[in-house]
């Protein structure tokens, strides 16, 4: 899988770079007019011309027109279709295989109650195939890809001319398509490699399946369970109490999928188009290769619409790779405590996630594809080791508690420096801190007693002193 959004390659270049390639993309005499390619000089398109390229273009969508209509910036439909043709034919899962999956989720749900503060999440956890991985997490992959592709599909023709904008009046409706179809190509491979290697509902970070529901592949996990020694037994269990872990956190920390969600839509936000880098494409169409899908994929795939690395944009994805790490260096934490002494091949299993993240598994492929997002090991390693400090220095229930509120998480900063976030946490910074979105039981019932205890203090007060005595004179 490419390690860059949708097939569009992420580019440094300064503006003089960009100036330079501009200016040779025109070439001697070229002036401004960058429809030359379809057979239009200096002033404008050439209808036949134009005609003649919007039929081989109808033939050619009516051709492929195997995703059925789009309705957005990305064909989804096509994105299925391609999807569930990768993944071929797959068994149906196993009675024996549904039962062992609940019945390591139950002991899994057992011991992560000694482990966090955090109520169980899920209220059933099931056995997928990878069909049922697509048909389920479907809406969610929407959510995430719609903004990034919205940006990219309508920056180019946001910035064009009112006059050029009227010329192309057509054509920028028929390129929509042909943008969604690509989106739509490269999302279905991307997700038809991913529904057979993902072992949970969660195992990318996310939350991509119903709220209530946890989910494991037992495909998937007797694939990764081959080749470790250790019983299959241990290893279901240790990714049920991750898969759990996960329901956990997403489930009552409210704030925390819109975040995420957020956090993607900012960064689509930052994207700039390198306006001369399409300038040159245009100028090389060959018309006649419109006719041909793989000569059209070439041409979508040469980085026409290369997407600018703005500071906005890497702000974003800062924010959004610190808060995914700081997601998975709890559950480590988490499912260490509650597996460690209980499972003997639980630091084992931890080691081999570990070098599955290293080695660029199907969470980072997929963020990479997504938002151009590398999840790097070294932050997901270093966030595991400030949640382990803080349960040292606050315990379970301080440790939990950071999640109560975005403002009080962790910064990039902070996982650079344990010690400063830890000694700010003991010393009570979340102590003074009230936000009535925080929908942790353990909070609630502590701000629950405070309040008590200061309508006590004012009846004590009103009343003219405690019951013990008058007011002193």
């Amino acid at each position: 899988m490419a390690n860059t959004p949708f097939g569009f390659s992420n580019s440094d270049d300064d503006g003089d770079d960009d100036a330079a390639r501009r200016d040779s993309s025109r070439g001697s005499g070229g002036g401004e007019n960058p429809f030359a390619a379809f057979g239009g000089g200096a002033q404008g398109f050439d209808p036949a011309a134009l005609g003649q390229m919007f039929t081989q273009m109808g033939q050619m969508l009516s051709g492929m027109g195997q995703g059925g209509p789009q309705s957005g910036p990305v064909n989804y439909d096509l994105a299925a279709k391609l999807a569930r043709q990768q993944m071929g034919t797959t068994a149906p899962v196993r009675d024996g295989s549904r039962t062992a999956i609940r019945d390591s989720a139950h002991l899994a749900e057992q011991w992560l109650n000694e482990a966090t503060i955090l109520p169980a999440g899920a209220a059933r956890t099931e056995a997928w195939t990878p069909q049922e991985w697509l048909d389920r997490t479907l809406d969610t992959w929407k959510r995430l890809c719609d903004p990034v592709a919205e940006q990219i599909s309508g920056m180019w023709t946001s910035a064009l001319p009112p006059e050029a904008q009227q010329m192309m009046g057509p054509m920028i409706g028929m390129l929509g398509s042909m943008g969604g179809m690509a989106f739509g190509s490269q999302l279905g491979q991307a997700l038809g490699q991913l529904s057979k290697e993902v072992l949970t509902s969660t195992d990318i970070g996310l939350p991509l399946g119903p709220a209530d529901t946890a989910a494991l592949l037992p495909e998937a996990v007797a694939a990764f369970a081959e080749g470790i020694e250790l019983p299959e037994r241990e290893v279901l269990v240790f990714l049920a109490a991750r898969e759990a872990a996960h329901h956990r956190l997403y489930s009552h920390v409210p704030w925390l999928r819109q975040r995420v969600l957020a956090t993607v839509e900012e960064y689509a936000r930052g994207i700039r188009m390198d306006f001369g880098a399409i300038e040159e494409a245009a100028r090389g169409i060959d018309p006649s290769a419109l006719t041909d899908p793989s000569q059209l994929e070439k041409i979508l795939q040469q980085g026409t619409f290369e997407p600018q690395t703005t500071p906005e944009q890497k702000a974003a994805l800062e924010r959004l790779e610190v808060l995914l790490a700081l997601v998975e260096g709890w559950v480590d934490t988490v499912v260490a405590a509650a597996l460690g002494e209980r499972i003997p091949g639980a630091m084992a299993l931890a080691e081999t996630m570990r070098r599955r993240r290293a080695s660029g598994g199907p969470a980072e492929q997929t963020f990479a594809t997504l938002v151009g997002l590398e999840l790097r090991p070294r932050k997901v390693r270093e966030a595991a080791e400030l949640w382990r400090r803080l349960t040292d220095g606050a315990g379970i229930e301080g440790r939990d508690g950071v999640w109560a509120h975005p403002d009080l998480l962790p910064s990039a900063a902070d996982l650079d420096d344990h010690a400063s976030f830890v000694d700010r946490i003991v010393g009570g910074d979340t102590g003074t801190f009230d936000d009535p979105i925080a929908q942790l039981e353990e909070f609630e019932r502590k701000r629950a007693n405070e309040v008590a205890q200061e309508r006590d203090s004012d009846d004590d007060d009103r009343r003219g002193g405690p019951e013990s005595g008058p007011a002193p004179v």
